[in-house]
């Protein structure tokens, strides 16, 4: 195996994908896991602002309340506010999928992840075939890859609203999931937002 990873980029590449689903499910402010969300987020390396953010400054409608930035501190979070405002924005669309994800669905995803016998590999293709049914129901007009990645957001999102204590698996099994099969996608998206 080569591992030419000297600039760091392979632990760019999952910081990428945190930001991205932490984001994601933190504009979920009514939800069930907001308490795992804030442990989640001391425990992840997501930058010390979106910390903040999650834990004082959020609005009851999801949206950030102004934080006064210094010029450089802003121009080194560039990335990250663009990340999470990709993550705001799939957010929204994933609203609007809400209804074609089938409870029963969420509730034998839930259970699979409780199963503690399960692989993380397990867990990411459970996840994948339960991402596989939603797609094959949720008519689009979007690409395969954005419509995937927000489904995957959505049900981590469903599973760990259905059960607070899995929010910690099915993070991780979710942006495992993205890093494998939409890491190419998410990249370019971060990439055009930031041209």
């Amino acid at each position: 195996m080569d591992s030419k990873v000297s600039n760091g980029s392979g632990l760019q590449d999952e910081r990428i994908t945190n930001l991205l689903v932490f984001g994601f499910l933190q504009s979920y402010s009514d939800s069930n896991f907001h308490k795992e969300l804030e442990v989640l987020g001391r425990e992840l390396p997501v930058p010390a602002h979106l910390q903040e953010e999650q834990d004082d400054g959020l609005q009851t409608d999801g949206n950030r309340c102004g934080h006064f930035l210094a010029s450089e501190e802003r121009d080194s979070q560039g990335q990250e506010e663009i990340i999470q405002d990709i993550a705001r924005q799939l957010a929204k669309i994933g609203d609007d999928m809400d209804r074609s994800i089938h409870p029963g669905l969420v509730n034998n995803l839930a259970t699979q992840f409780m199963n503690r016998r399960l692989s993380e590999e397990d867990r990411r293709q459970c996840l994948a075939a339960a991402l596989e049914r939603v797609m094959q129901t949720y008519p689009t007009d979007m690409e395969d890859e954005k419509t995937m990645l927000i489904l995957a957001m959505f049900l981590a999102k469903k599973v760990a609203d259905h059960t607070p204590s899995l929010l910690r698996e099915v993070f991780r099994t979710t942006v495992n999931f993205i890093n494998q099969n939409l890491f190419t996608y998410v990249r370019n998206l971060v990439r055009n937002e930031m041209d």
